[in-house]
């Protein structure tokens, strides 16, 4: 085989065999393929689409470019949950010590925040003592004994997609749904879930700006899934203001122990029990999502799933103590009100430009690698539909950098628009895909 024959036939909109794509994402992951005939590839890609076949066929070979984890030595049904990100999201914080004390092991690689959009990992690394990266052993332990695992993606685990991203994001390629679809399936392949429960946010504040983008992606995945003998369902949830009142790590550590502790509610833990329950029904431990929430809501009044978030902790050498006294978490040294500067009823909240804000604050990263603030964030006071009145708070921020402060409160400020007429809330959940398609809910 040659790359740029397999160039051609996709430039011409041809379909590539298994064994071309296989051979291409081999060859470019062992550095066999450099990265102008590769840029050019996906530049085919972008312009002509991949079928099902192709696009299953390349997630395949993106996860089989390096680790597959084997959870076949834990019994029970692997249930992974993924989010398309964004801002105040922080249902994998309450669902994965909710399903895990249900009875469902949750074994999960997440990753560090970039942008506006906030990382798991950098999250549990406001706790004290949280060790975040696991070796295989130690992941595979922690799930046989506690049926919770959470831990850092490695360069090991789909180095292909690592390399194809990189490129991408230099090669005006990212925007494509098979390549975005294959992307996220290759690490949860890669993973070793047995079943897929996806979240695809919608709005300002995520990647797929409109619903029907959005359904296409999620149809893309959920074909995938089948494709490759993993179950998947796809939950479309609104991202056009942000999920949660908290926006920063250690701070969303805090809301995640609010619900689990029966105290936080509205948005948040209304798509963690849309989420949960259909990963409930995935793992076999409920017939019907509403089953499965009266579960959750036992699990959540009984504080059972707040001791399992106290024992996943522990488990990775956190302290668990916070789970019983969360102020005792990071504080940062500055904080301000942010006032508002017009009034009505809120119209608009930018979720982006909030999730902006915290990053400026420090709470999230401008590049890669960069060292960011723990304690740092915002804490909103309104919410769409809310009325406001001049000068009462929109927000609270904090940071560890009173220099910070000054900006982030404009931009808080001119991230909330206002109607003088009632404003509805935006629906949370907007629908689900799973192998018959699209639908408003299901059963």
């Amino acid at each position: 085989m040659r790359a740029i024959d397999i160039i051609a036939k996709k430039r011409d909109g041809k379909e590539l065999s298994d064994s071309e794509i296989e051979w291409l994402i081999k060859g470019y992951t062992l550095t066999e393929i450099p990265d102008y005939q590769m840029a050019a590839w996906l530049m085919a890609v972008f312009f002509e689409g991949m079928t099902e076949r192709e696009t299953a066929a390349l997630t395949l070979a993106m996860a089989q470019s390096g680790e597959m984890v084997d959870l076949s030595a834990v019994p029970g049904i692997k249930v992974d949950k993924h989010s398309t990100g964004g801002v105040a999201d922080t249902t994998t914080l309450v669902l994965a010590p909710l399903v895990s004390a249900a009875g469902i092991p949750v074994a999960k690689m997440s990753g560090r925040g970039l942008g506006f959009t906030g990382g798991t990992i950098d999250k549990l690394e406001a706790i004290p003592g949280f060790k975040a990266t696991l070796e295989q052993h130690e992941f595979i332990a922690n799930l046989q004994k506690y049926q919770i695992a959470i831990t850092g993606q490695t360069a090991s685990i789909a180095p292909a997609d690592g390399k194809l991203y990189a490129l991408r994001d230099v090669t005006a390629t990212v925007e494509s749904i098979a390549l975005i679809a294959s992307s996220i399936m290759s690490k949860k392949i890669a993973a070793g879930a047995d079943k897929i429960v996806l979240d695809v946010k919608v709005g300002s504040g995520a990647f797929m700006k409109n619903k029907a983008d959005a359904i296409s992606l999620a149809t893309a995945m959920v074909r995938i899934g089948r494709l490759v003998g993993r179950q998947t369902v796809a939950v479309l949830t609104s991202m056009d203001e942000p999920l949660g009142v908290a926006i920063g790590n250690s701070l969303e550590v805090k809301a995640a122990i609010e619900i689990l502790s029966g105290r936080g509610g509205s948005a948040l833990k209304e798509v963690c029990l849309t989420l949960g329950s259909q990963m409930l029904v995935a793992g076999g431990k409920a017939l019907t999502p509403e089953i499965a929430r009266r579960k959750l809501m036992t699990l959540i009044d009984s504080k059972q799933g707040l001791a399992k978030f106290g024992e996943f902790i522990a488990a990775q050498g956190g302290d668990a103590a916070i789970v019983y006294n969360p102020d005792s978490l990071q504080l940062a040294r500055y904080w301000a009100e942010v006032a508002s500067i017009g009034r009505g009823y809120v119209k608009k909240i930018d979720a982006a430009q909030i999730g902006y804000a915290a990053m400026r604050l420090g709470a999230g990263r401008e590049y890669k690698d960069q060292k960011i603030d723990l304690a740092a964030g915002v804490v909103l006071k309104c919410h769409v539909g809310h009325y406001i009145d001049k000068n009462q708070p929109l927000a609270t921020i904090y940071s560890n950098d009173s220099c910070r402060l000054a900006e982030a409160i404009h931009l808080i400020q001119q991230a909330v628009s206002f109607d003088s007429r009632a404003v509805a809330p935006p629906p949370l959940i907007l629908g689900f895909v799973d192998d018959n398609g699209f639908h408003d809910r299901l059963a």
